[in-house]
């Protein structure tokens, strides 16, 4: 089943040029100024461990931070660049790029120009550009597994079953991302049922026996693919798509192991294979077993419905508008035939699987998190794509007709949509202010905090000894501890190492040598012998200014809306290396 052709505006090679310059586009959008917006919280803690793990070789699935995709990945790029806010988010920026190629696989479902505006949609939707410039694994899992499913609808296009082998590998790879790619294997098989169910209730709604079709036409529907494959026996048939099936299966497993394995322990069992059997369980049924503890069992869900759902619509409408109203233009069009006299099934099946993502994430998330609207973008680019293609093969019949009220109209809708699109990038560009809240996630930090944390690193480079005193305490009204830890050797042996980040990323990164006090130690012993860097909490700030006489003091937003930390800096040690570095 295919796209009409014979209405189609652009040839095959002008679609395929336009799809690669709108994956070029994409890559410019998300590699120019990565670097530049400080690291989330989230991205400080991964980043902490992805450090760790290139420092001691030694890296264990933990469910807390998802999938190993971005240790395993940024451990290999952190060997050829060096460890900074760029490097970290590189791997998220390529793969978003390269999504907008993925269209192409879908060339016998989409017409052309649907293809490009569904690949503009993947290169420039301005949830997608914002966080695939963020370390975070939502982008990945999302285009890992919309390619995978290309590559299954390719295999069933052509009948060549060798497209499910990439299929297998990518959605492994999206596996080792995020572990919502259980989800995504969900919405695949529910959205194909009711698709199905949809084309049978159709048939029978005519006349037709759904006996007939279910015990008669779908076997001999299968049998005669089987035949086809097969060179007219069923049975070579059969064992082609059963060995496509094994490869596709084959691939996921070992690119799944790749990324699940332990290290070194992988690495070992090459010298040691009596020791892949255990490789190979940790890396499958151990790592299953604890994701199912951790994010099944492990109470993540236990919140209330309607504020998330909230929350994920707005973030949808702010993040996605333009997005939102063609994909209305192109449901309704599909569904009425309009552009091919015919219900497709690849637009019904992203409208199921994008409407199913609404209303699931946000029961199936942890937190209130703008990221996981991704999952639901990803698939209502589809039918956003065939009305934005709708809209504009009607603007060209209205140029053709010398329509100029049509003209006027589809001018007023382009330019709306491209200057919406447009000013949405520039606004949430590397932003970290609570104006975009919307968009953007509780703790981010304000950015104003890295060139603070550059002079930090500075005085650090010329001091010996401790570098930086983080300084206990509680917040106001509450009993619970910040910014303490027992031991810096082992600083989640806590209590409250968390309630540093993203702070440990560029510590850690710059070999700053940090310190704590309890939060009873009192101001005066706490700073006593200070060292040139003291980080505190802003309700600590009357009265450790008192303390810190020739220390210059920098207030900055640690989370968005309710938390702020100041830096004290020995203005004398600033200074000294201020003129060193000059």
């Amino acid at each position: 089943m295919s796209a009409d052709t014979e209405t189609e505006l652009l040839t095959r090679s002008h679609a395929l040029l336009a799809i690669v310059a709108a994956a070029a586009i994409a890559l410019l959008v998300r590699v120019v100024s990565l670097g530049d917006r400080i690291f989330h919280w989230d991205e400080g803690r991964v980043g902490y461990w992805i450090l760790r793990y290139h420092e001691t070789g030694e890296f264990t699935y933990r469910p807390i931070i998802h999938g190993p995709f971005l240790p395993i990945v940024n451990d290999y790029v952190f060997a050829v660049l060096p460890a900074t806010d760029f490097s970290a988010r590189l791997p998220v920026a390529v793969v978003g790029a390269l999504l907008p190629l993925s269209v192409w696989l879908f060339r016998e479902h989409l017409r052309r120009d649907e293809m490009v505006a569904l690949a503009l949609f993947f290169a420039a939707n301005p949830l997608l550009v914002y966080y695939s410039r963020f370390m975070r694994n939502d982008v990945l899992v999302a285009a890992f597994s919309f390619i995978a499913l290309g590559f299954v609808v390719r295999a069933y296009d052509t009948g060549r079953l060798a497209y499910l082998i990439p299929a297998g590998a990518s959605f492994a790879t999206g596996a080792a991302a995020k572990e919502n790619y259980v989800v995504y294997l969900l919405c695949f098989l529910g959205a194909a049922f009711l698709v199905f169910d949809h084309r049978l209730v159709a048939r029978t709604s005519s006349g037709d026996s759904s006996r007939a079709i279910l015990f008669a036409e779908v076997p001999e529907s299968i049998a005669d693919r089987l035949r086809t494959r097969g060179a007219g026996s069923l049975g070579s048939g059969a064992f082609r798509y059963a060995a496509g099936i094994v490869g596709g299966l084959a691939a996921f497993i070992v690119v799944f192991v790749f990324f699940y394995a332990p290290r070194p322990d992988l690495w070992n069992a090459f010298g040691n294979p009596a020791a892949f059997p255990g490789v190979v369980e940790a890396g499958t049924v151990g790592a299953v077993t604890e994701m199912v503890d951790s994010w099944i069992g492990g109470g993540h869900q236990s919140h209330e419905y309607l504020p998330y759902l909230k929350d994920f619509l707005e973030t949808f409408v702010y993040g996605a508008p333009v997005l939102i109203v063609f994909a209305l233009v192109g449901i309704v069009v599909d569904r009425y035939g309009v552009v091919t006299e015919r219900l497709r099934w690849l637009v019904a099946f992203a409208t199921y699987w994008g409407v199913v993502s609404i209303f699931g994430y946000p029961l199936a998330t942890d937190i209130q998190a703008p990221w996981v609207v991704v999952h639901a973008v990803v698939p209502l680019a589809i039918p956003a794509a065939v009305g934005a293609a709708f809209v504009f093969r009607s603007a060209r019949q209205a140029y053709d007709a010398r329509d100029t009220v049509g003209i006027g109209l589809a001018a007023l809708v382009v330019l709306a949509s491209v200057g919406g699109v447009a000013a949405a990038n520039v606004d949430y560009w590397n932003a970290s202010t609570d104006e975009d809240k919307e968009i953007l996630q509780w703790a981010q930090p304000e950015n104003d905090l890295k060139t603070t944390l550059g002079d930090v690193e500075r005085v650090a480079a010329t001091n010996d000894g401790n570098d930086v005193l983080l300084y206990g305490t509680h917040p106001p009204d509450s009993d619970v501890t910040h910014f303490y830890v027992k031991n810096e050797s082992n600083p989640l042996g806590g209590p409250s190492w968390h309630s540093r980040l993203p702070l440990p990323w560029y510590f850690e990164g710059a070999d700053v040598v940090r310190t704590s006090s309890p939060p009873d130690a009192g101001v005066g012993n706490a700073t006593a012998d200070a060292p040139p860097v003291v980080v505190a909490y802003e309700w600590d700030r009357d009265e450790l200014e008192s303390e810190l006489d020739g220390y210059v003091v920098r207030q900055h937003a640690f989370k968005l809306w309710n938390e702020d930390v100041v830096v004290f800096i020995d203005e004398d040690a600033l200074d000294a290396s201020t003129q060193l570095q000059s």
